[in-house]
Protein backbone atom coordinates (compact mmCIF):
# COMPACT_ATOMS: atom_id res chain seq x y z
CA UNK A 1 0.00 0.00 0.00
CA UNK A 2 1.51 3.43 -0.94
CA UNK A 3 1.02 6.73 0.84
CA UNK A 4 -1.85 7.77 -1.50
CA UNK A 5 -3.81 4.67 -0.62
CA UNK A 6 -3.18 5.32 3.07
CA UNK A 7 -3.87 9.01 2.96
CA UNK A 8 -7.57 8.49 2.07
CA UNK A 9 -7.97 6.99 5.52
CA UNK A 10 -6.89 10.35 7.01
CA UNK A 11 -3.51 9.23 8.46
CA UNK A 12 -0.17 10.99 7.67
CA UNK A 13 2.66 8.74 8.89
CA UNK A 14 5.42 11.18 7.85
CA UNK A 15 4.05 13.69 10.32
CA UNK A 16 3.96 11.00 12.95
CA UNK A 17 7.62 10.14 12.30
CA UNK A 18 8.74 13.77 12.37
CA UNK A 19 6.73 14.36 15.46
CA UNK A 20 8.51 11.56 17.24
CA UNK A 21 11.88 12.94 16.25
CA UNK A 22 10.99 16.43 17.40
CA UNK A 23 9.84 15.22 20.76
CA UNK A 24 13.29 13.74 21.65
CA UNK A 25 15.53 16.24 23.54
CA UNK A 26 18.54 17.54 21.63
CA UNK A 27 20.93 17.24 24.54
CA UNK A 28 21.74 13.69 25.16
CA UNK A 29 24.88 11.59 25.99
CA UNK A 30 26.48 9.11 23.58
CA UNK A 31 25.06 6.20 25.50
CA UNK A 32 21.66 7.65 25.64
CA UNK A 33 21.88 8.45 21.97
CA UNK A 34 22.43 4.79 21.17
CA UNK A 35 19.53 3.83 23.36
CA UNK A 36 17.47 6.52 21.75
CA UNK A 37 18.42 5.30 18.30
CA UNK A 38 17.56 1.78 19.31
CA UNK A 39 14.31 3.00 20.68
CA UNK A 40 13.70 4.87 17.47
CA UNK A 41 14.39 1.74 15.44
CA UNK A 42 12.05 -0.18 17.67
CA UNK A 43 9.39 2.45 17.32
CA UNK A 44 9.91 2.61 13.57
CA UNK A 45 9.65 -1.15 13.39
CA UNK A 46 6.49 -1.09 15.44
CA UNK A 47 5.21 1.74 13.30
CA UNK A 48 6.06 -0.20 10.15
CA UNK A 49 4.32 -3.25 11.53
CA UNK A 50 1.36 -1.10 12.49
CA UNK A 51 1.33 0.46 9.05
CA UNK A 52 1.57 -2.98 7.45
CA UNK A 53 -1.32 -4.17 9.60
CA UNK A 54 -3.23 -1.00 8.79
CA UNK A 55 -2.46 -1.39 5.09
CA UNK A 56 -3.64 -5.00 5.25
CA UNK A 57 -6.82 -3.89 7.01
CA UNK A 58 -7.37 -1.22 4.38
CA UNK A 59 -6.90 -3.74 1.61
CA UNK A 60 -9.38 -6.04 3.33
CA UNK A 61 -11.79 -3.12 3.71
CA UNK A 62 -11.44 -2.22 0.04
CA UNK A 63 -11.87 -5.86 -0.92
CA UNK A 64 -14.94 -6.11 1.30
CA UNK A 65 -16.29 -2.91 -0.26
CA UNK A 66 -15.70 -4.28 -3.74
CA UNK A 67 -17.35 -7.54 -2.77
CA UNK A 68 -20.28 -5.60 -1.31
CA UNK A 69 -20.59 -3.64 -4.56
CA UNK A 70 -20.41 -6.85 -6.55
CA UNK A 71 -23.06 -8.39 -4.31
CA UNK A 72 -25.24 -5.28 -4.78
CA UNK A 73 -24.79 -5.42 -8.55
CA UNK A 74 -25.52 -9.15 -8.51
CA UNK A 75 -28.63 -8.51 -6.41
CA UNK A 76 -29.77 -5.80 -8.85
CA UNK A 77 -29.19 -8.17 -11.74
CA UNK A 78 -31.06 -10.93 -9.95
CA UNK A 79 -33.93 -8.53 -9.16
CA UNK A 80 -34.01 -7.54 -12.84
CA UNK A 81 -34.07 -11.18 -13.86
CA UNK A 82 -36.83 -11.90 -11.33
CA UNK A 83 -38.81 -8.94 -12.71
CA UNK A 84 -38.30 -10.22 -16.26
CA UNK A 85 -39.45 -13.68 -15.18
CA UNK A 86 -42.46 -12.17 -13.37
CA UNK A 87 -43.42 -10.12 -16.40
CA UNK A 88 -42.96 -13.16 -18.62
CA UNK A 89 -45.19 -15.18 -16.31
CA UNK A 90 -47.84 -12.46 -16.35
CA UNK A 91 -47.64 -12.26 -20.15
CA UNK A 92 -47.88 -16.03 -20.36
CA UNK A 93 -50.91 -15.98 -18.03
CA UNK A 94 -52.53 -13.24 -20.11
CA UNK A 95 -51.92 -15.21 -23.29
CA UNK A 96 -53.26 -18.33 -21.59
CA UNK A 97 -56.40 -16.44 -20.48
CA UNK A 98 -56.82 -15.06 -23.99
CA UNK A 99 -56.41 -18.49 -25.51
CA UNK A 100 -58.84 -19.86 -22.94
CA UNK A 101 -61.38 -17.16 -23.87
CA UNK A 102 -60.85 -17.88 -27.58
CA UNK A 103 -61.30 -21.59 -26.95
CA UNK A 104 -64.46 -20.91 -24.91
CA UNK A 105 -65.84 -18.64 -27.63
CA UNK A 106 -65.05 -21.28 -30.24
CA UNK A 107 -66.83 -23.93 -28.17
CA UNK A 108 -69.84 -21.63 -27.70
CA UNK A 109 -69.86 -20.85 -31.43
CA UNK A 110 -69.69 -24.54 -32.21
CA UNK A 111 -72.52 -25.23 -29.77
CA UNK A 112 -74.59 -22.41 -31.27
CA UNK A 113 -73.91 -23.73 -34.77
CA UNK A 114 -74.96 -27.20 -33.64
CA UNK A 115 -78.13 -25.80 -32.04
CA UNK A 116 -78.98 -23.80 -35.17
CA UNK A 117 -78.34 -26.82 -37.34
CA UNK A 118 -80.72 -28.85 -35.17
CA UNK A 119 -83.33 -26.07 -35.35
CA UNK A 120 -82.95 -25.81 -39.11
CA UNK A 121 -83.24 -29.56 -39.41
CA UNK A 122 -86.37 -29.47 -37.23
CA UNK A 123 -87.82 -26.61 -39.29
CA UNK A 124 -87.21 -28.53 -42.47
CA UNK A 125 -88.77 -31.60 -40.94
CA UNK A 126 -91.80 -29.58 -39.79
CA UNK A 127 -92.08 -27.94 -43.23
CA UNK A 128 -91.94 -31.32 -44.92
CA UNK A 129 -94.56 -32.73 -42.55
CA UNK A 130 -96.74 -29.65 -43.07
CA UNK A 131 -96.41 -29.90 -46.85
CA UNK A 132 -97.22 -33.59 -46.70
CA UNK A 133 -100.23 -32.92 -44.45
CA UNK A 134 -101.47 -30.16 -46.78
CA UNK A 135 -101.07 -32.43 -49.77
CA UNK A 136 -103.01 -35.14 -47.98
CA UNK A 137 -105.65 -32.60 -46.98
CA UNK A 138 -105.96 -31.43 -50.58
CA UNK A 139 -106.22 -34.99 -51.79
CA UNK A 140 -108.88 -35.82 -49.20
CA UNK A 141 -110.80 -32.64 -50.03
CA UNK A 142 -110.76 -33.37 -53.74
CA UNK A 143 -111.68 -36.99 -53.07
CA UNK A 144 -114.60 -35.96 -50.88
CA UNK A 145 -115.79 -33.28 -53.25
CA UNK A 146 -115.47 -35.59 -56.22
CA UNK A 147 -118.22 -37.74 -54.79
CA UNK A 148 -121.84 -37.00 -55.60
CA UNK A 149 -122.58 -34.13 -53.24
CA UNK A 150 -126.10 -32.75 -53.58
CA UNK A 151 -125.48 -29.85 -51.23
CA UNK A 152 -124.27 -27.56 -54.03
CA UNK A 153 -124.26 -27.29 -57.81
CA UNK A 154 -121.19 -28.72 -59.50
CA UNK A 155 -119.80 -26.73 -62.43
CA UNK A 156 -117.21 -27.79 -64.98
CA UNK A 157 -114.11 -25.74 -65.66
CA UNK A 158 -115.43 -25.12 -69.17
CA UNK A 159 -118.57 -23.53 -67.69
CA UNK A 160 -116.41 -21.39 -65.36
CA UNK A 161 -114.18 -20.26 -68.24
CA UNK A 162 -117.20 -19.38 -70.38
CA UNK A 163 -118.79 -17.45 -67.50
CA UNK A 164 -115.64 -15.37 -66.95
CA UNK A 165 -114.67 -15.07 -70.63
CA UNK A 166 -111.63 -17.23 -69.85
CA UNK A 167 -110.81 -15.22 -66.73
CA UNK A 168 -110.64 -11.93 -68.57
CA UNK A 169 -108.95 -9.15 -66.56
CA UNK A 170 -111.94 -6.93 -67.31
CA UNK A 171 -114.11 -9.32 -65.26
CA UNK A 172 -111.79 -9.38 -62.26
CA UNK A 173 -113.50 -7.67 -59.31
CA UNK A 174 -111.16 -8.48 -56.44
CA UNK A 175 -108.25 -10.42 -54.99
CA UNK A 176 -108.74 -12.79 -52.08
CA UNK A 177 -106.12 -14.19 -49.75
CA UNK A 178 -105.76 -17.32 -51.88
CA UNK A 179 -106.71 -16.15 -55.33
CA UNK A 180 -108.62 -13.70 -57.56
CA UNK A 181 -112.39 -13.12 -57.73
CA UNK A 182 -114.19 -12.69 -61.07
CA UNK A 183 -117.65 -11.56 -62.06
CA UNK A 184 -119.48 -13.88 -64.43
CA UNK A 185 -122.86 -15.27 -65.54
CA UNK A 186 -124.00 -18.83 -64.91
CA UNK A 187 -127.54 -20.03 -65.59
CA UNK A 188 -128.41 -16.48 -66.72
CA UNK A 189 -127.53 -15.22 -63.21
CA UNK A 190 -124.71 -12.83 -62.25
CA UNK A 191 -122.24 -14.60 -59.98
CA UNK A 192 -118.93 -14.01 -58.20
CA UNK A 193 -116.36 -16.75 -58.81
CA UNK A 194 -113.41 -17.15 -56.45
CA UNK A 195 -110.46 -19.02 -57.95
CA UNK A 196 -107.95 -20.84 -55.75
CA UNK A 197 -104.40 -20.32 -56.99
CA UNK A 198 -102.60 -23.61 -57.79
CA UNK A 199 -99.75 -22.78 -55.39
CA UNK A 200 -102.07 -21.96 -52.45
CA UNK A 201 -101.91 -25.34 -50.71
CA UNK A 202 -103.09 -23.84 -47.43
CA UNK A 203 -106.06 -22.36 -49.28
CA UNK A 204 -107.44 -25.83 -49.95
CA UNK A 205 -108.37 -26.09 -46.29
CA UNK A 206 -110.31 -22.85 -46.52
CA UNK A 207 -111.83 -23.95 -49.83
CA UNK A 208 -113.12 -27.12 -48.20
CA UNK A 209 -114.22 -25.23 -45.08
CA UNK A 210 -116.25 -22.71 -47.09
CA UNK A 211 -118.12 -25.49 -48.83
CA UNK A 212 -118.70 -27.33 -45.56
CA UNK A 213 -120.10 -24.22 -43.85
CA UNK A 214 -121.97 -22.41 -46.64
CA UNK A 215 -123.53 -25.50 -48.17
CA UNK A 216 -125.09 -26.45 -44.82
CA UNK A 217 -126.48 -23.10 -43.69
CA UNK A 218 -128.85 -20.51 -45.13
CA UNK A 219 -129.36 -17.04 -43.72
CA UNK A 220 -130.44 -13.77 -45.38
CA UNK A 221 -127.28 -12.07 -44.12
CA UNK A 222 -124.85 -14.87 -45.08
CA UNK A 223 -123.53 -14.90 -48.65
CA UNK A 224 -125.10 -17.67 -50.71
CA UNK A 225 -122.89 -20.40 -52.17
CA UNK A 226 -124.35 -21.38 -55.55
CA UNK A 227 -121.88 -24.07 -56.55
CA UNK A 228 -118.27 -25.09 -57.06
CA UNK A 229 -115.79 -26.71 -59.38
CA UNK A 230 -113.73 -28.63 -56.80
CA UNK A 231 -111.33 -30.17 -59.33
CA UNK A 232 -110.00 -26.68 -60.18
CA UNK A 233 -110.62 -24.89 -56.86
CA UNK A 234 -113.49 -22.63 -57.98
CA UNK A 235 -116.28 -21.38 -55.71
CA UNK A 236 -119.41 -19.75 -57.15
CA UNK A 237 -121.31 -17.20 -55.02
CA UNK A 238 -124.24 -14.92 -55.55
CA UNK A 239 -123.10 -11.57 -56.94
CA UNK A 240 -123.67 -8.51 -54.75
CA UNK A 241 -123.65 -5.27 -56.72
CA UNK A 242 -122.05 -2.95 -54.18
CA UNK A 243 -119.05 -5.10 -53.43
CA UNK A 244 -117.46 -5.05 -49.99
CA UNK A 245 -118.37 -2.84 -47.06
CA UNK A 246 -114.73 -1.73 -46.93
CA UNK A 247 -114.88 -0.35 -50.48
CA UNK A 248 -118.06 1.53 -49.72
CA UNK A 249 -116.84 2.96 -46.38
CA UNK A 250 -113.71 4.27 -48.08
CA UNK A 251 -115.76 5.31 -51.14
CA UNK A 252 -113.87 3.34 -53.76
CA UNK A 253 -114.51 4.59 -57.31
CA UNK A 254 -115.96 7.74 -55.73
CA UNK A 255 -119.11 5.97 -54.56
CA UNK A 256 -121.67 7.84 -52.49
CA UNK A 257 -121.20 7.81 -48.70
CA UNK A 258 -123.39 5.43 -46.72
CA UNK A 259 -125.91 7.40 -44.58
CA UNK A 260 -125.74 6.94 -40.83
CA UNK A 261 -129.06 5.05 -40.65
CA UNK A 262 -127.85 2.52 -43.25
CA UNK A 263 -124.67 2.09 -41.23
CA UNK A 264 -126.72 1.27 -38.15
CA UNK A 265 -128.84 -1.18 -40.18
CA UNK A 266 -125.75 -2.88 -41.61
CA UNK A 267 -124.30 -3.21 -38.09
CA UNK A 268 -127.47 -4.91 -36.85
CA UNK A 269 -127.50 -7.23 -39.88
CA UNK A 270 -123.91 -8.30 -39.27
CA UNK A 271 -124.62 -8.97 -35.59
CA UNK A 272 -127.72 -10.98 -36.55
CA UNK A 273 -125.75 -13.20 -38.93
CA UNK A 274 -122.95 -13.58 -36.39
CA UNK A 275 -125.41 -14.71 -33.73
CA UNK A 276 -126.79 -17.22 -36.26
CA UNK A 277 -123.28 -18.69 -36.64
CA UNK A 278 -122.68 -18.76 -32.89
CA UNK A 279 -126.01 -20.54 -32.31
CA UNK A 280 -125.40 -23.14 -35.02
CA UNK A 281 -126.36 -26.71 -34.04
CA UNK A 282 -124.90 -29.04 -33.02
CA UNK A 283 -121.72 -26.93 -32.77
CA UNK A 284 -121.31 -23.13 -32.79
CA UNK A 285 -119.31 -21.63 -35.65
CA UNK A 286 -116.65 -18.99 -34.92
CA UNK A 287 -115.92 -16.91 -38.03
CA UNK A 288 -112.37 -15.80 -36.98
CA UNK A 289 -111.95 -13.24 -39.78
CA UNK A 290 -114.65 -10.60 -39.42
CA UNK A 291 -113.66 -7.36 -41.16
CA UNK A 292 -115.28 -4.88 -43.59
CA UNK A 293 -113.66 -6.52 -46.63
CA UNK A 294 -115.46 -9.77 -45.73
CA UNK A 295 -118.87 -8.07 -45.55
CA UNK A 296 -120.61 -7.78 -48.92
CA UNK A 297 -123.52 -5.44 -49.69
CA UNK A 298 -126.13 -5.74 -52.41
CA UNK A 299 -127.70 -3.01 -54.53
CA UNK A 300 -130.00 -2.03 -51.64
CA UNK A 301 -127.14 -2.07 -49.13
CA UNK A 302 -128.32 -5.23 -47.42
CA UNK A 303 -125.16 -6.76 -45.91
CA UNK A 304 -123.99 -10.37 -45.94
CA UNK A 305 -121.07 -12.08 -44.22
CA UNK A 306 -118.69 -13.88 -46.60
CA UNK A 307 -115.32 -15.66 -46.50
CA UNK A 308 -115.95 -18.31 -43.88
CA UNK A 309 -112.81 -20.23 -44.89
CA UNK A 310 -111.26 -19.62 -41.48
CA UNK A 311 -114.44 -20.50 -39.57
CA UNK A 312 -114.17 -23.24 -36.96
CA UNK A 313 -116.69 -25.44 -35.23
CA UNK A 314 -116.18 -25.35 -31.46
CA UNK A 315 -117.81 -27.26 -28.59
CA UNK A 316 -121.32 -26.00 -27.70
CA UNK A 317 -120.25 -24.85 -24.24
CA UNK A 318 -117.89 -22.34 -25.86
CA UNK A 319 -120.89 -20.27 -26.87
CA UNK A 320 -121.14 -18.93 -23.30
CA UNK A 321 -117.33 -18.77 -22.96
CA UNK A 322 -117.31 -21.23 -20.08
CA UNK A 323 -115.37 -23.87 -21.98
CA UNK A 324 -112.73 -23.00 -24.54
CA UNK A 325 -111.30 -24.54 -27.68
CA UNK A 326 -107.53 -24.55 -28.02
CA UNK A 327 -106.09 -23.89 -31.48
CA UNK A 328 -102.45 -24.68 -32.21
CA UNK A 329 -102.07 -21.38 -34.09
CA UNK A 330 -104.18 -18.23 -34.16
CA UNK A 331 -105.74 -17.21 -37.49
CA UNK A 332 -107.27 -13.97 -38.65
CA UNK A 333 -106.27 -10.50 -39.85
CA UNK A 334 -103.96 -8.11 -38.01
CA UNK A 335 -105.87 -5.33 -36.16
CA UNK A 336 -109.06 -7.45 -36.13
CA UNK A 337 -107.82 -10.64 -34.46
CA UNK A 338 -108.67 -11.07 -30.77
CA UNK A 339 -105.41 -10.29 -28.88
CA UNK A 340 -106.24 -12.78 -26.12
CA UNK A 341 -106.86 -15.54 -28.70
CA UNK A 342 -103.71 -14.53 -30.58
CA UNK A 343 -101.62 -14.85 -27.42
CA UNK A 344 -103.10 -18.02 -25.96
CA UNK A 345 -104.55 -19.86 -28.96
CA UNK A 346 -107.78 -20.31 -26.97
CA UNK A 347 -110.78 -19.73 -29.25
CA UNK A 348 -114.26 -18.76 -28.08
CA UNK A 349 -117.24 -17.00 -29.64
CA UNK A 350 -116.05 -13.89 -27.77
CA UNK A 351 -113.11 -13.83 -30.21
CA UNK A 352 -115.56 -12.75 -32.95
CA UNK A 353 -116.92 -10.04 -30.65
CA UNK A 354 -113.54 -8.27 -30.60
CA UNK A 355 -113.42 -8.25 -34.41
CA UNK A 356 -117.03 -7.00 -34.48
CA UNK A 357 -116.10 -4.14 -32.13
CA UNK A 358 -113.27 -2.91 -34.38
CA UNK A 359 -115.51 -3.18 -37.44
CA UNK A 360 -118.34 -1.22 -35.74
CA UNK A 361 -115.88 1.57 -34.95
CA UNK A 362 -114.86 1.68 -38.61
CA UNK A 363 -118.48 1.88 -39.70
CA UNK A 364 -119.07 5.15 -37.83
CA UNK A 365 -115.61 6.71 -38.25
CA UNK A 366 -114.63 5.64 -41.77
CA UNK A 367 -111.06 5.22 -40.49
CA UNK A 368 -108.50 2.39 -40.80
CA UNK A 369 -108.44 -0.14 -37.94
CA UNK A 370 -104.90 0.53 -36.67
CA UNK A 371 -105.15 2.11 -33.19
CA UNK A 372 -108.81 2.98 -33.81
CA UNK A 373 -110.15 1.75 -30.45
CA UNK A 374 -107.59 3.86 -28.59
CA UNK A 375 -108.38 6.91 -30.74
CA UNK A 376 -112.15 6.71 -30.17
CA UNK A 377 -111.76 5.95 -26.44
CA UNK A 378 -109.60 9.05 -25.92
CA UNK A 379 -112.03 11.20 -27.90
CA UNK A 380 -114.93 9.99 -25.74
CA UNK A 381 -112.98 10.62 -22.52
CA UNK A 382 -112.06 14.16 -23.61
CA UNK A 383 -115.60 15.01 -24.76
CA UNK A 384 -114.47 15.34 -28.39
CA UNK A 385 -116.32 12.34 -29.81
CA UNK A 386 -117.86 14.28 -32.72
CA UNK A 387 -114.35 14.84 -34.13
CA UNK A 388 -113.86 11.13 -34.86
CA UNK A 389 -117.21 10.58 -36.62
CA UNK A 390 -116.99 10.10 -40.39
CA UNK A 391 -117.00 13.71 -41.66
CA UNK A 392 -118.72 12.81 -44.94
CA UNK A 393 -121.93 12.43 -42.91
CA UNK A 394 -123.12 15.82 -41.70
CA UNK A 395 -126.31 14.83 -39.85
CA UNK A 396 -125.03 12.32 -37.29
CA UNK A 397 -127.37 11.82 -34.30
CA UNK A 398 -124.44 12.39 -31.94
CA UNK A 399 -125.99 10.99 -28.74
CA UNK A 400 -127.07 7.78 -30.46
CA UNK A 401 -123.73 7.50 -32.25
CA UNK A 402 -122.00 7.91 -28.88
CA UNK A 403 -124.07 5.05 -27.45
CA UNK A 404 -123.10 2.99 -30.49
CA UNK A 405 -119.40 3.84 -30.04
CA UNK A 406 -119.41 2.91 -26.34
CA UNK A 407 -120.93 -0.46 -27.22
CA UNK A 408 -118.24 -1.00 -29.89
CA UNK A 409 -115.50 -0.09 -27.39
CA UNK A 410 -116.88 -2.64 -24.95
CA UNK A 411 -116.73 -5.25 -27.70
CA UNK A 412 -113.09 -4.32 -28.35
CA UNK A 413 -111.96 -4.88 -24.76
CA UNK A 414 -108.64 -6.73 -24.56
CA UNK A 415 -110.00 -9.34 -22.15
CA UNK A 416 -112.87 -11.48 -23.42
CA UNK A 417 -114.53 -11.54 -19.99
CA UNK A 418 -115.08 -7.76 -20.31
CA UNK A 419 -116.85 -8.01 -23.68
CA UNK A 420 -120.66 -7.88 -23.82
CA UNK A 421 -122.89 -10.81 -24.78
CA UNK A 422 -124.03 -10.80 -28.40
CA UNK A 423 -127.58 -12.09 -27.91
CA UNK A 424 -128.59 -10.08 -24.83
CA UNK A 425 -126.51 -6.91 -24.96
CA UNK A 426 -125.07 -6.18 -28.41
CA UNK A 427 -127.84 -7.16 -30.82
CA UNK A 428 -130.74 -5.54 -28.88
CA UNK A 429 -128.90 -2.19 -28.83
CA UNK A 430 -127.97 -2.38 -32.52
CA UNK A 431 -131.55 -3.27 -33.42
CA UNK A 432 -132.78 -0.25 -31.43
CA UNK A 433 -130.37 2.04 -33.30
CA UNK A 434 -131.31 0.55 -36.67
CA UNK A 435 -134.97 1.46 -36.08
CA UNK A 436 -134.34 5.16 -35.45
CA UNK A 437 -136.54 7.51 -37.46
CA UNK A 438 -134.80 8.41 -40.72
CA UNK A 439 -134.21 12.01 -41.83
CA UNK A 440 -136.09 12.90 -45.04
CA UNK A 441 -132.88 13.22 -47.14
CA UNK A 442 -131.99 9.59 -46.45
CA UNK A 443 -135.16 8.29 -48.13
CA UNK A 444 -133.50 8.85 -51.52
CA UNK A 445 -130.56 6.57 -50.76
CA UNK A 446 -132.24 3.23 -51.50
CA UNK A 447 -133.61 4.38 -54.84
CA UNK A 448 -130.30 5.86 -55.95
CA UNK A 449 -128.03 3.15 -54.55
CA UNK A 450 -127.65 1.57 -57.97
CA UNK A 451 -125.41 4.47 -58.91
CA UNK A 452 -123.01 3.92 -56.06
CA UNK A 453 -120.64 1.57 -57.91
Amino acid sequence: MDEKEISWLGVDFNRIDSGISESIPVTYSPQSAKELEAEMKRLRLELKQTMDMYSSACKQAISAKNQAEQIRQWKLEEDRKVEVVRMSQEAALAIAEKEKAIAKAAMEAAEEARRRAEQEAQRRKDAEEKARAEAEEKERALSTLAQNDTRYRRYTIEEIEMATEKFSPSNKIGEGGYGPVYKGHLDHTPVAIKILRPDAAQGMKQFNQEIEVLSCIRHPHMVLLLGACPEHGCLVYEYLDNGSLEDRLFRKNNSKPIPWNKRFEISAEIATALLFLHQNKPEPIVHRDLKPSNILVDRNYVSKISDVGLARLVPPSVANSVTQSYMTSAAGTFCYIDPEYQQSGILTTKSDIYSLGIMLLQIITGKPPMGLAHLVRKAVEKGRFEEVLDPVITDWPVEEALSYAKLALQCAQLSKKDRPILATEILPELNRLSRLELPPQNDQFSSSSDDNL
